[in-house]
């Protein structure tokens, strides 16, 4: 089965898996569909990071592809000449915003490791509609047509503008035979394909351009390596969840539930003391990670400290019968002294997963960061704007240092957490995850506790009202609430207002049933759920 955010990207990826392909061999094709027909979300020049489930050895495994700050990144490169951090438009515009892209050298990676059908076989679907065209998707056309900086950039003005004068809207047959070269080149060269060679050559000129010209070198981009680690796992209830570690947003959501584990929210589902709990055991989440969570080769990042047990019992208790001003950051062990984040997260993203016929399974989170990322492209893709996930000030005004902080080949941190659910046997039960930028912790803590407390289906609990509790914030979609549990929220201390990132979700999931595999899509986007 795969589930993912466009129909045209699942059909690829089956395509695969009706060759006998893996769950890794069709996320391959899933994701060269996307960054065409998605690109607002993700593509060949962006990130990602991938949780895979090995069935035979009962394993998960963290693929890393997050993009790194070039060689000539430094703390102070998102400060204007007034010593302030530069307002977001401008830092996501500027050639200083694009990190090393990462998400195909990953992606190969995985597939050599995981792989049945041969590299050069999984681009044949994207090759095919990139060149004979395909009929633009309503998302793509509504934000090739919106009015965020990216999609009125020079590059992304030629590239939606019609012959005529005019910009693609859905529902037209576009082509980009740009990008069915590139995919030809990946499939016959690798990551090398855009890593090296006339592909990096022009990365490297396009984020020269100014102003604010990037420091990128052909360097940087040939000595990009993903990582592959342990999944990070941990036990809730009769589970384990399993997500990326840091710099993911993984070690936050298995905080959320372990802070949740320590309550009695599975006897309130979906009512007024659920939603409560959930809201209050965000907030608590949000904090530590705002404080904490960077890219661990760099940073001190207390990772442990923030899943013992005793550490959660205190976060956990801090949870009253009502709710009161936004909580501290505790002090998990093996915490160093860090300053007030200044990251500014916004949501460009897409989320899939796949099981295969073997039972293995691909939970992976994608992305270009921003609407179109930087707005810049090259070689029919457009370049990630992920640096701007960094925070933009290296320390907080008493001077105490941001763990998320620029440095040379330092990953930004993430809140991307896909995430893989195991029984205590270590069989499959489930995998989800979502886009969303820092509310994609609310959105998969919300299809976790749903599937696994509230005994949703997954197409339910994905399709529940989203609550984002960070701060002093409670931003929600209210007109999915009802009016009585709204009320009974209020009465609480909890008062929702209307966000517009939460209406952002794109969660995707499948889960193992008695009758098979159950696949869901977020009704916000257009994705679907299908088994060959």
């Amino acid at each position: 089965m795969v589930a993912a955010a466009n129909p045209m990207a699942v059909e690829a990826g089956l395509n695969v898996l009706r060759r006998g392909g893996s769950a890794v061999d069709a996320a391959v094709a899933v994701q060269a569909v996307l960054g065409l027909v998605e690109p607002q979300s993700s593509g060949l020049g962006g990130g990602a990071f991938m949780t895979f489930y090995d069935s035979k050895t009962r394993r998960v495994t963290a693929y890393n592809g997050r993009e790194t700050a070039p060689a000539g990144a430094s703390p102070e490169m998102f400060l204007g000449p007034n010593g302030r951090p530069l307002d977001m438009r401008t830092a996501i515009l500027s050639g200083r915003s694009t990190g090393v892209p990462g998400a195909v050298a990953m992606l190969s990676l995985a597939q050599s490791q995981h792989g049945k059908l041969p590299w050069n076989t999984l681009f044949t679907d994207a090759e095919r509609l990139a060149d004979e065209g395909f009929v633009v998707p309503q998302r793509m056309g509504a934000a090739a047509n919106g009015s965020s900086p990216q999609a009125r950039s020079p590059d992304a003005t030629a590239y939606f503008t019609k012959p005529d004068g005019t910009r693609i809207k859905a529902g037209e047959t576009f082509r980009n035979p740009a990008y069915a070269a590139t995919v030809r080149k990946i499939a016959a060269e690798g990551p090398k394909a855009i890593l090296e060679g006339s592909v990096a050559q022009a990365i490297v000129a396009k984020l020269q351009e100014g102003p604010l010209p990037g420091s990128m070198t052909l360097a940087d981009l040939k000595s990009y390596k993903p990582k592959a680690t342990p999944g990070l796992c941990r036990p809730y209830r009769i589970y384990v969840v399993c997500t990326p570690p840091a710099p993911s947003g993984g070690p936050a959501v298995l905080e959320g539930l372990g802070i949740l584990e320590r309550t009695d929210i599975g006897s309130h589902p979906n009512d007024a003391q659920g939603w409560y709990l959930f809201s209050q055991a965000s907030r608590l989440m949000y904090a530590d990670r705002d404080r904490y969570i960077a890219d661990p080769d760099f940073v001190q990042v207390p990772q442990d400290g923030l899943l013992e047990p005793a550490y959660l019992d205190q976060r956990a208790a801090l949870i009253g019968a009502t709710a009161g001003p936004a909580p501290a950051p505790g002090r998990p062990r093996g915490a160093p002294a860090r300053g007030v984040d200044r990251t500014a997260e916004p949501a460009g993203t897409t989320h899939f997963v796949i099981v295969d016929n073997d039972g293995d399974v691909v939970s992976m989170t994608t992305t270009v960061e921003s609407i179109f990322g930087s707005g810049r492209m090259v070689a029919g893709f457009f370049l990630n704007n992920q640096l701007t996930d960094f925070s933009l000030s290296p320390a907080d005004p008493d001077g105490a240092p941001a763990a998320n902080a620029v440095a040379p080949g330092k990953r930004p941190r993430s809140s991307m957490a896909p995430a893989i659910v195991l029984d205590r046997q270590g069989r499959f039960v489930a995998a989800v995850g979502s886009p969303g930028g820092p509310a994609i912790l609310a959105y998969n803590l919300k299809a976790l506790v749903a599937m696994l407390d509230w005994k949703m289906p997954v197409q339910d609990a994905i399709s529940l009202p989203n609550l984002i509790s960070r701060g002093e914030q409670y931003g929600a979609e209210v007109d999915k609430f009802s009016p009585e549990l709204t009320q009974a929220l209020a009465a609480k201390g909890v008062v929702l207002a209307r966000s517009v990132s939460a209406e952002g979700s794109g969660l995707h999931g499948i889960e193992v049933t008695p009758q098979g595999l159950r696949g869901a899509a977020d009704p916000r986007r257009e994705g679907v759920a299908r088994a060959p």
